[in-house]
């Protein structure tokens, strides 16, 4: 896994913190607040449904 540390915002509007990339699976891994568990979207729906915040 490729350990990553970028914000982005969801179709809602909600902002998740990713935390890496798994190259074999092609997922991004992310962190919801408030959420105990990490998420995972492969790649792809995750480029349609998430957009980067800007630092």
């Amino acid at each position: 896994m490729q350990d990553l540390d970028r914000r982005y915002r969801d179709w809602r509007g909600v902002e998740v913190h990713v935390v890496g990339y798994d190259r074999e699976k092609r997922q991004v891994i992310f962190r919801r607040a408030g959420y105990p568990h990490d998420c995972m979207q492969p790649v792809e729906r995750f480029r349609e449904k998430f957009r980067r915040v800007d630092a």
